[in-house]
């Protein structure tokens, strides 16, 4: 990776959740998705969260992030006593300056160049427009895009959007990287990619990096893997993992 500043020690907690709880009204009734759930993950840790579809997983990285407010519970993070304490503007601000979004559908403007995609994030961070086109040059030179980067999303395969994706959450240099889905579109060529680029986010950058998947293939990369079942945790593991995993096809 390019060079980054120092995040925490590895190891350090970046999130620390306590009970959280979020309802969900449905008609005249409510349903519960996290159910007092506690949570953290530490800088330079791949932590797996794992379970079926509608078990809170999604929730869970929304309420840590600050885009859902939790009904209950508190959020830790980064220096920050609860983040849900904030006023909406600070929480937009933490966001931009900390965190790093991989999502399932890219999130990609089709009107912009590869290039663009990730310069544009780093513009409203503050970057002058010269020093953002040279962080995001090599951010997707990191990525395997460096004969792309004047390509629109119409011109890329699924992995190479994701790709773009994942270089624009890199470029920010986050301290927490939250992926949902990151690799359920692609194929085991192009979701190995993901997979060791998201291990690398944690290894070399020093980023706490968040994982949801349903995706049991990705739990070789993982330095812990939680699941998650009925907005509960029901088992916590840590484990080594192995970064030379190959991922096959499903």
């Amino acid at each position: 990776m390019s060079p980054t500043r120092s995040h925490g020690k590895h190891g350090d907690f970046a999130i620390e959740a306590k009970a959280l709880v979020k309802r969900f009204k449905t008609g005249r009734t409510y349903v519960e998705v996290l159910k007092g759930l506690d949570f953290d993950a530490r800088h330079g840790d791949l932590t797996m969260v794992m379970g079926p579809s509608g078990s809170g997983k999604s929730t869970l990285i929304a309420a840590l992030s600050g885009l859902l407010r939790p009904e209950e519970g508190q959020v830790a993070t980064l220096g920050v006593d609860d983040l849900w304490k904030l006023s909406a503007g600070r929480i937009d601000k933490f966001r931009l300056d900390n965190c790093g979004f991989i999502f399932q559908g890219f999130n990609l403007f089709p009107a912009l160049t590869a290039l663009q995609q990730v310069e544009v994030v780093l513009k409203f961070q503050g970057l002058s427009p010269a020093a953002a086109k040279k962080r995001a040059t090599e951010a997707l030179e990191e990525v395997g895009l460096g004969p792309r980067l004047h390509q629109r999303p119409s011109s890329l395969s699924g992995g190479e959007k994701q790709r773009v994706a994942i270089a624009r959450a890199l470029a920010k240099d986050p301290q927490i990287l939250f992926a949902d889905e990151p690799t359920s579109a692609l194929d085991g060529e192009n979701g190995q990619v993901v997979i060791r680029l998201l291990r690398r986010a944690a290894t070399e950058h020093g980023a706490a990096v968040i994982c949801v998947t349903h995706d049991p293939r990705l739990e070789a990369w993982a330095d812990r893997v939680i699941h998650i079942e009925d907005g509960k945790i029901i088992d916590d593991e840590r484990r080594i993992p192995n970064p030379d995993a190959t991922l096959a096809s499903h």
